[in-house]
């Protein structure tokens, strides 16, 4: 076989590209396998035909194919992409190559074509541009997030609405500008911006959160993410930055601090005064009873047998005010407490007081490995007063299960009921007469969580956890 018969064999069978000669005058004189594939012609359909049958009308009439010609001559050769017609009148991308082909005179033989159908390309680059563009929209539109890029020396190369919104800056006014225009001061003297960009680069992205300034010079509180923004070589292409103007949740979150500062030291105050009041009433006039109704006991020894009856009758009022007074200490501050812990305050709390009120209760500290600190003990039994109260004054049930454990460096309280329960859309801020609020108040203020849940028939949970601090934070309250 001579070499020219292996290039033509080679051309005929490529499958990929449709190879064809057209004659000086575009008809075409030869056709592979390959143009058959794509075209959906045989050979023997097309050869003696104008090239110009694979144009859409409007190219025609546009005089496109002559066009192309012409420019190969001149040029050796023109690359063009757009719309072609295969045989059954359907349209496709096509990325074609004409080339003048001349002889050794400089006589002009005829024109080599090669086509290769790029409708798949051409449709993932229409989408891939369609997302972009979709993507481009939804950014410019965002107006709660300052959304803008930096090229690789922090000088912003895009700005969105939100951006605008924020800052105050137009897009015209801002763009070019380095970064660090929204940095205070005292964080362009330290550094600051250029200290983010390079966190940015080494870790991928830098989230902080601090005072920047709007186009006025008035300061807000931002949150910021800087991420870096690499090629597929690996090459450091900018960087995108979003902003979140947080002002009005950190002012929320101050105030919320310092009621919750307040509320502490208030309950602070009142758990004292009310420590001070029992442990007065225990050592004092409790005591001052007790000897009141022993004397009253020896002297009903010694009085006549019709005056016993009147002493007995003052011994038992006595003893019974000396049960309200201890009733009174336990609500007040269990002295227990105080001097042996939460424990043995609860199970005392549920022997003297609760078992009284017409349902068991059961009390398990298996899980308990660390003792609260005073402080915390203190908010935990008075939010399991208030629970247990609760379920005296409206659950109807006929146990309680209360459950202490060491969890996640705090105390977890789970008390639960078998009573008639109530809808899960009741709120603390719907039913306030079910001390709900009071409870979850103590739990936030002592730096904790609160949450209860209930249904109709299954009886309620309230559950809450407690962090325990350090030792001496919690002691003296």
């Amino acid at each position: 076989m001579q070499p020219d018969d292996g290039y033509r064999l080679l051309v005929r069978n490529v499958r990929d590209y449709g190879v064809f000669l057209l004659d000086p005058a575009g008809h075409i004189i030869s056709w592979n396998i390959g143009a058959e594939r794509i075209k959906g012609y045989h050979e023997e359909e097309i050869l003696g035909k104008h090239f110009s049958v694979f144009y859409p009308p409007e190219d025609i009439a546009d005089g496109k194919p002559e066009r192309e010609l012409r420019k190969a001559i001149a040029d050796g050769r023109v690359e063009d992409e757009g719309w072609r017609l295969r045989k059954d009148g359907t349209r496709f991308w096509a990325n074609v190559v004409i080339t003048a082909l001349f002889d050794d005179t400089g006589k002009l033989r005829g024109f080599g074509k090669i086509i290769r159908d790029m409708t798949d390309r051409r449709m993932d680059d229409e989408a891939l541009r369609a997302s972009e563009e979709r993507f481009r929209l939804l950014v410019q539109g965002v107006r709660d997030y300052g959304i803008f890029m930096l090229d690789r020396t922090g000088h912003i190369i895009s700005w969105n609405i939100g951006a605008e919104r924020i800052k105050g800056y137009r897009e015209q006014e801002i763009l070019g500008k380095h970064f660090s225009v929204f940095y205070p001061p005292e964080d362009i003297a330290d550094g600051k911006p250029e200290r983010e960009l390079r966190e940015a680069i080494a870790d991928g992205r830098l989230e902080d959160e601090g005072w920047r300034l709007r186009k006025d010079g008035t300061r807000f509180w931002a949150n910021v993410v800087i991420t870096a923004l690499w090629d597929d070589t690996g090459k450091l292409r900018g960087f995108g930055k979003v902003t979140r103007d947080m002002t009005e949740r950190r002012n929320a979150e101050a105030t919320l601090t310092e009621r919750r500062r307040l509320l502490s030291h208030l309950v602070e105050a009142q758990e004292l005064e009310r420590r001070r009041i029992a442990w007065d009433v225990h050592d004092d006039s409790i005591q001052a009873m007790v000897a009141v109704g022993m004397r009253l006991q020896l002297l009903a020894a010694r009085l006549p047998e019709e005056q016993r009856t009147v002493a007995a009758q003052l011994e038992e009022s006595v003893r019974a005010s000396v049960g309200r007074l201890r009733s009174l200490v336990v609500h007040l501050r269990p002295t227990a407490i105080d001097v042996h812990g939460l424990v043995p305050a609860l199970t005392g709390y549920l022997t003297d007081v609760v078992a009284g009120w017409g349902f068991e209760a059961d009390l398990s500290t298996a899980g308990l490995t660390t003792e609260p600190q005073t402080a915390t003990a203190i908010t935990i039994f008075r939010i399991c007063q208030e629970a247990l109260s609760n379920v005296r004054k409206h659950a109807d049930a006929a146990r309680v299960d209360l459950r202490l454990s060491t969890r996640d460096g705090g105390t977890l309280v789970r008390v639960h009921d078998d009573g008639r329960g109530f809808p899960n859309s009741v709120t603390p801020e719907k039913n306030r007469h079910f001390g709900l609020i009071e409870m979850r108040e103590r739990a936030e203020t002592a730096g904790g969580w609160w949450s209860v849940t209930s249904s109709p028939g299954n009886g309620t949970t309230v559950q809450f956890w407690l962090p325990n601090p350090p030792a001496s934070a919690g002691d003296g309250s």
